[in-house]
Order: structure tokens, then sequence, then C-alpha cells
């Protein structure tokens, strides 16, 4: 619109410019041609003043336009008998003053054709004849022009600036028209961008109106554009739920299907080391062989319960007491790493919501394990549990070296061992976050962490449900 305007603009300013230049020469020819008549006629009348001065009568600019009708006539003599000047009125003769003569002398002595403006009578084009030894100036008042031009530039102001206005109105609703559809396409896009479409299944049902997607324009081809970008990405979507599934059921399946021949590895590895006729080198093998097993059966374990959890299983709500929860999970960790300093911090009263006890018991000893395992001894791990809001919210701070960050955007995914920042002492899964997030998420929450040098929290948040809520399931502790 600015651009459309800026140069209508332009063009009108060029417009009105040369119209007023060229009315402008046009009516100042016209006077000026008029004058030399008027200057014609004026030396006439002079020379006929010449005749009457034998009998007496002084040749004066006064005497010469008596009984002259013709308003606005300014005539100036300068003769040996001296100088004077008259102007012509309605209401009969004006004679100049000497200041005014004075400005008309000196304008017809820079030009002796050229425009004059005299104090208190106007502005008048001027013209300068000489007969007989007599100056004659001849003057007809610029009135008319300049009330014409002041008219005409009035008319061209009012009608640019209507035009303008007319004009951006008129652009305004036409674009507004013509870019409809790009309004319906930016409003789609923002309701599916709003959309999760990073997990679980998704469907994208938002399209672009047909109206507003007609191939036959170019905003309707950006909208129906768009709509096959929205079929494509939604078939996507549903093949990569798909796949997911599958996985996500091969995962559980064989997860589920492993656990009894490790429970027989493991049973049989005990049932072997009973036989105290064992060599020491076999001794030392079944040992290892029981150890990996028990090992395998964790990560199996793992497994399986993100892939239930996947599924929207494994979670039996009830209602739990997250203080009381906090200082079981510290009073289990703290055994485990003795050289650490454990610090718990909870409120009076209770913070109770409804969830899965089992499982955020989990959440709690998998973050305090992970503090533990990756910090070294002397560090200060603080448990914390609050009520923010309508919020329960848990932390998990240590004093440690702080997470890397080239690995901090993937310490939540499974099997993340890329940690280099921190002393890793004790083997895992690479699940323990992991599994830790799924819980969270599956009670529709968010966990978080924030890393520096020394200070590094992990926060859990959860919405609290009342104590009095309805639960799944009886009350349950860890």
């Amino acid at each position: 619109m600015a651009a459309v305007i800026g140069f209508v603009s332009l063009i009108l300013i060029i417009v009105a410019v040369i119209t007023s230049a060229t009315l402008g020469t046009s009516l100042e020819g016209r006077l000026q041609d008029q004058l030399n008549r008027i200057a014609s006629q004026t030396t006439v009348l002079v020379k006929q003043a010449q005749i009457l001065t034998v009998a007496g009568r002084p040749l004066t600019a006064q005497n010469v336009l008596a009984g002259q009708h013709y308003p606005g006539l300014l005539l100036a003599i300068a003769s040996e008998d001296g100088v004077s000047g008259a102007l012509v009125t309605s209401d009969g003769t004006t004679v100049l003053t000497d200041s005014q003569f004075d400005a008309l002398t000196d304008a017809v002595n820079e030009s002796p054709n050229t425009s004059v403006t005299l104090d208190g009578l106007g502005s008048f084009s001027v013209t300068v004849r000489e007969y007989g030894g007599v100056g004659i100036i001849t003057g007809l008042p610029r009135d008319e022009v300049q009330s014409t031009m002041a008219q005409l530039l009035t008319v061209i102001t009012l009608a640019t600036l209507g035009g303008l206005i007319l004009l951006a109105l008129t652009t305004a609703i036409t674009i507004r028209v013509s870019l409809r559809p790009l309004r319906a396409v930016a409003g789609t896009a923002t309701r599916v961008a709003n959309q999760p479409l990073d997990r679980g299944e998704v469907t994208i049902s938002e399209r672009v109106p047909d109206a507003e997607a007609d191939p036959r324009t170019e905003t309707g081809m950006v909208g129906a554009a768009l709509n096959r970008l929205l079929d494509h990405v939604n078939d996507s979507l549903a093949s990569r739920q798909k796949n997911e599934e599958r996985m996500r059921r091969f995962v559980a399946d064989a997860s589920h299907e492993l656990r009894t021949p490790l429970a027989s590895i493991r049973g049989y590895s005990e049932l072997s080391l009973r036989d105290r006729a064992l060599p020491e080198t076999a001794q030392t093998a079944l040992e290892r062989i029981q150890a990996q097993s028990l090992r395998m059966t964790r990560l199996v374990e793992d497994l399986l319960l993100l892939a239930r959890l996947d599924e929207g299983q494994e979670l039996v709500h009830g209602t739990v007491d997250l203080t009381r929860l906090a200082l079981e999970g510290l009073t289990d960790a703290r055994p485990t790493a003795p050289a650490h300093h454990w610090i718990i911090d909870v409120p009076e009263e209770p913070v109770v919501m409804l969830g899965d006890a089992g499982r955020l018991h989990q959440v709690v000893a998998n973050l305090l394990a992970n503090a533990r395992t990756h910090t070294p001894e002397g560090t200060t791990i603080t448990l914390s549990v609050a009520r923010e809001g309508d919020d329960a919210v848990i932390r998990v701070h240590d004093d440690g070296p702080g997470i890397d960050p080239e690995v901090r955007d993937e310490l939540f995914a499974r099997f993340a061992r890329g940690d280099t920042s921190r002393a890793r002492q004790t083997g895992g899964t690479g699940l323990g976050l992991a599994i830790a997030k799924a819980i969270v998420e599956g009670h529709n929450g968010e966990i978080a962490v924030e890393s520096a040098p020394g200070d590094t929290t992990f926060t859990v948040r959860f919405p609290l449900t009342p104590a009095s809520a309805p639960s799944s399931a009886p009350d349950s502790t860890p």
C-alpha cells in the first residue's frame, strides 16, 4: 500500500506541477497581451494629454486617466514637468504615493516587463514605454491570475487528497480480499504447528478450505500446496506411528520372552555355585555368568517397562504423599554413597497428588542414583519437595562438576551414555533418565535439567490432584 500510494502521489504531484505551470504561463501570457494592448492605448492617451498641455493643463497620470473606467488600470508618467502615478478604481482615481511610485520605477528599471507588488494596492504586471521624452509605465492587476491559480491549487490539493484516500481504501480492500487465502493458509499452518507431532498417534485433520485453495490463482496455489504437504506429512506420521508400535511390540515381546531364559540362567548358575566341589575357575566363571545375567535382567526389565509406559500401561493411580516418598527415597539412597552429603528439604504439610506411588518412587530413586553415580565423593545432594501454585515440584540438586552441554539435549534419550563431564564410577544401561521421563510424562508432568559447574538441578513438575479425588487404586506407599 505504501509503495502504491507513494508512486501515485508522485505522479499526481508531477501532474499538478505541470498543470499549474502550464496554466500559470498561459494566464500570464494572456495578461501580458492584454497589458500590451492597454499600454498602446495609454500611449495614445498620453499623446492627447500632451496636446492639452498647450492649453495649460499639466501632464499628470491623474489627468490622463480622467474619464477612464477600467478598474485596476495603473499608470505612471515621468516627464520634464515631473513624475506622477494613479490607479483607476471603482470609486474613481487614486494617486500613487511616493513610496509606491519608487517601488514601481525600481521594478521597471530592472526589467521593462515585470511584476511588482505595491503596498496597499496589490500585485501588478507592468510594462514601460517611451514617447516624446515621456516615460509611460502601464500596469494591470494580477488578482485574477492569482485567484485562478489559488483556486486551481485548492482543487488539485483536495482532489489529490481525496483520490489518495480512495486509493488507500480501495487498495486495502483489494489486498485483504486477494490475500484472504494466505490468511487461511497461515491459520491452518498455525493450528498444525500447535499440535504435538513429536510423539504418540497423530492425525492431521486441518486443511485449507477448498474455497481458499484454488490452484488457478497464485495465493490459491499456496493453499493447495500446503494441503498436499499436510497429506504427505499425515501419511508419514501414520507410517511412523505404525513402525513405532511395531517396534514397541517387538521390544515388549522380546523383553518378555527373554525373562524366562535369563531367570533359568540365573537359577542354574546359583544352583551350580552350591556345589563345593567345583574348581575355582569354574566357580569364578559361574559368578560372572550370574552377574551378567542379573545385569541383562535389569536391562530387559527396563526395556519392558518403557514399552509398557509407551503403551499407556503400568501406571496404577492412587493417592501419593510426595513428602513421605522423598524421605523414603533419600533413606534408601544414603547407604549406597556414605561419602556423599545428603540433604532433605520438605514442607511441614504433606504434598499430596494422584499418581502411581511405585513408579514415582522409581523416578526419585533414578534421579538420586544419577546424581550419586556421576559426582565425586564429598558432593552435596539435596532432595526437595514443594508446592508451587497448582503444581507439585521435586528437585534434585548437586554441586558436582555439571553436565557437558553437548550431551544435555540428549540426556533423557534412551541409552544416552555420552556424559563425559561426570566421572562414571559404575556401569549403567542408559535408561534411568529415560524411564524417569516416561513416568513423569505418564503423570502429565514435566522434567527438565539446568546445569553449570557446581550447580546441577533436575526439576520434576506434576499437576496437583486433591487428596479427596477418587482414585483407581487403594492408597499405597513404596
